[in-house]
């Protein structure tokens, strides 16, 4: 637990408290909407590689935003000093927003008092020999492991952004956000052929769980098994195919290629592919999309949303038929719907805008291993890496990191070169069958948007596809 003594106290040590209120008040006067977000953030990120330590950072900053909105205008200011000047300074800018006046204010979010992760401190709650000693043991163990691997790389990540939200009602809202991640990646060679695996892990948690032998041994035989099959994969086929998902991680192209899609912003716009669908089938019978920031040290799970108001479980897509779209508190009043929590900012450097917590494709009755026994002809993609998607058209091209044919129900062996492309709506009414396996990723995800980037969460269970093209040097 962190000593209390180094609570961020944004209105004991650098603002009044009080003149801070007034500020912000005469900023969003005649507005709708509008905040003071205060933020203290630190962070270091390790990185091991080719035999040495390679680099060791830290970071740390403080600041704020302050926003007013009045409709669809949003004037916004920040700064990197917390003082009363700097506070003046950015409610002029923002008051720009509100100067036509004729705003209702409007009801300031609920109150909470849940929590979804513990205050720990990742960065304090070990010593930095310690971190580099777990860099140099994981190293050693792979290299001790297989004579093929030839290059070893790991990366240890970890910090914690605190934050103080101030209404203009006088509501004072704060989080203290945890966050850390490990990832290990390993190239093995064999007669001259070269291939990589890679695994990590990570979450709203300090290190004590990703440092622990098991733990991360797991990982390195993870990234290493991944490697050697990759090692032996076949040239993958071309052609529209049947393609079964595995669980977990492969929700990434859920996350990409249907959930942005169902952000509120987009569809206010009408550029996402869901525009205009609401209450009617977008995906098979049996499928249910949530997302859901109240997952218990979920990476993309938050107490509240980067305007104060409590995350949620967000039901999108309900046996097929899309119910709701992921809603900040200003694009949700556009819409006339209710925030959902999903008001996320990457920093008091930037406004917030609807975003993605945990999302989440629910199981259904079959067993993973029926699944893939269904398969007649096609491959069974477990792991991802990159990809590409249009939100517009929500067409997607996503590269398979480990995949393997399948014919008759069999799988065969493992192919490379695996890419699958379609686009997100056709993709979600083609879903034949769902596993009773859903899982969660094992907390590695960043979502990029408009230049921003927020940790978030994806989940899956085992699922089938019919009619994917599949991408690939036209192996059997």
């Amino acid at each position: 637990m962190r000593p209390i003594d180094t609570v961020f106290r944004p209105f004991e040590a650098d603002l009044d408290r009080s003149r801070a209120l007034e500020i912000l008040r005469g900023a969003v006067a005649g507005g709708e909407d509008g905040e003071l977000f205060l933020e203290r953030r630190r962070s270091e990120a390790l990185s091991f590689d080719d035999g040495r330590l390679r680099s060791a950072s830290y970071d740390s900053g403080t600041g704020f935003g302050l926003r007013a909105v009045n409709g669809a205008a949003a004037g916004y200011a920040h700064s990197s000093e917390l003082s009363e000047a700097a506070l003046c300074r950015a409610a002029e800018t923002a008051r720009l927003a509100a100067r036509d006046g004729g705003g209702v204010m409007a009801p300031p979010p609920p109150r909470t008092n849940r929590r979804f992760y513990d205050p720990v401190d990742p960065v304090a709650g070990q010593p930095l020999a310690r971190k580099i000693s777990l860099l140099k043991e994981v190293d050693a163990y792979l290299r001790d492991s297989d004579p093929r691997v030839v290059q070893v790389s790991v990366s240890l990540a970890g910090g914690v952004q605190e934050v103080e939200i101030l209404r203009p009602e006088g509501e004072r809202i704060g989080d203290y956000r945890p966050l850390s991640r490990l990832n290990i990646s390993v190239i093995v060679e064999k007669d001259g052929r070269r291939e990589s695996g890679s695994s990590g892990a990570g979450g709203r948690q300090g290190y004590d769980g990703l440092i622990a032998p098991a733990s991360w041994r797991a990982m390195a035989d993870e990234a290493l098994r991944q490697a050697l099959v990759n090692l032996e994969a076949k040239a993958a086929p071309a052609g529209i195919m049947e393609v079964t998902l595995g669980p977990g991680w492969p929700g990434i192209l859920l996350h990409e290629a249907i959930g942005h899609g169902l952000e509120g912003d987009f569809n206010r716009k009408g550029t996402s592919a869901f525009t205009e669908l609401m209450g009617q089938r977008v995906a098979a019978p049996g499928v249910t999309v949530v997302d859901d920031g109240t997952i218990p040290d979920r990476r993309g799970s938050l107490t509240v949303d980067d305007e104060g108001t409590p995350t949620g479980r967000t039901v999108l897509i309900e046996d097929g038929i899309l119910v709701d779209y992921m809603q900040d508190r200003q694009n949700a009043r556009w819409m006339g719907a209710a925030p959902t929590g999903n008001g996320r900012r990457q920093s008091y450097a930037h406004m917030p805008m609807p975003r993605m917590t945990n999302t989440i494709m629910l199981g259904g009755g079959a067993a993973p291993e029926d699944v893939v026994a269904a398969v007649k002809d096609g491959i069974y993609a477990v792991n991802f890496g990159g990809g590409q998607v249009d939100i517009t058209s929500g067409k997607f091209v996503f590269s398979c990191t480990e995949a393997y044919r399948v014919k008759g129900g069999k799988v065969l062996h493992p192919v490379k070169g695996a890419t699958l492309i379609g686009d997100g709506l056709s993709a979600l009414r083609r879903i034949r069958m769902l596993g009773n396996d859903m899982a969660m990723d094992p907390g590695i995800g960043t979502c990029g948007k408009n230049g921003q980037g927020v940790p978030v969460g994806v989940g899956q269970p085992t699922l089938l596809i019919e009619g994917l093209t599949v991408g690939g040097a036209g192996g059997g």
